[in-house]
């Protein structure tokens, strides 16, 4: 799957791998690696309620897509430090909050599907990315809302403190439609408001709201607007001017990507939605650095 569109793409990303640089380790900036080493334990927010990237199983234990490449990145941490068996705390929350915990100290990186922008950057750094979405719509099926223009007059249920709140805003604001934004703490509580009518659509990145669909009722009866209003990249938010950490993280990464087993993670977790994108498979050849 990937591995055909990795060979096809090996020329370009060598004529352009600079793009995708190594970070040297600094003597400066944070030590979290230090911080993980001593604890022998290594925090990590997440989201747990944002399936297929990350989100709580049934025995509340953290499951996903993320959730996998972050296992590898917790080992390939491991390893640096000399810590084999690290012990992992996962702690959940909305993408606010887990960018705060990077930010103050108290999560050592967030492993769900926060997007990097230039904003959240001021903050926090990221990884290469893991992921590419777009922002869409969750309606009812039948409903008159097939693109954003559509939303005059209407509804929109988005979860506080996403990019989809402000990207969403912006295109209604260009596009002149005059629609009700309607903030929610989290998907679940957007999806029970579209199915009780209470509001006309869902906003968010588009994997998500399929996650939604599945947990909904009747998943038959709701329908996933085709137009994107927003790009979505995904990374995992580190603490910044902590180069060293970045580079452990960025390895495991490209481990992942060169070696296949994004095909298997992707498989188990992304399978039914189709097969990767030719954007999607270049990103992870692109944010694959070399020795």
């Amino acid at each position: 799957m990937v591995k055909t569109v990795f060979a096809a793409l090996l020329i370009t990303a060598c004529a352009i791998g600079a793009t995708a640089q190594a970070q040297s380790t600094s003597s400066g900036g944070a030590n979290t690696l230090g911080k993980i080493k001593a604890a022998k334990t290594i925090n990590i927010a997440y989201s747990a309620d944002s399936l297929p990237f990350s989100f709580d199983g049934p025995d509340k234990a953290p499951l996903g897509f993320s959730i996998e490449l972050c296992k590898r990145v917790v080992a390939q941490i491991g390893r640096a430090v000399g810590e084999p068996d690290l012990a992992i705390k996962w702690i959940a929350g909305s993408v606010s909050e887990r960018l705060q915990m990077v930010a103050s100290g108290r999560a050592d990186l967030d492993c769900a599907n926060s997007s990097q922008t230039q904003s959240r950057l001021a903050h926090v750094d990221f990884s290469n990315l893991i992921f590419i979405d777009g922002g869409g719509l969750l309606v009812k099926s039948g409903s008159p809302v097939n693109q954003v223009s559509d939303l005059s007059g209407k509804k929109v249920a988005v979860i506080k403190g996403t990019t989809t709140a402000t990207r969403l805003a912006d295109a209604l604001r260009l596009r002149l439609v005059n629609a009700g934004l309607v903030p929610v703490n989290d998907g679940a509580s957007a999806l029970a408001m579209l199915e009780a009518g209470t509001v006309d659509a869902v906003a968010s990145d588009k994997v998500k709201l399929v996650g939604l669909a599945i947990q909904a009722k009747e998943p038959a009866k709701l329908a996933l607007v085709a137009e994107d209003f927003s790009i979505e990249p995904y990374a995992f938010a580190l603490p910044r001017n902590d180069s060293a950490l970045r580079l452990e993280v960025n390895k495991a990464l490209t481990q992942v990507y060169v070696s296949g087993d994004i095909e298997v993670i992707f498989a188990q977790w992304l399978g039914k939605l189709g097969r990767p994108t030719g954007l999607l498979s270049a990103m992870y050849l692109l944010n694959s650095i070399p020795e």
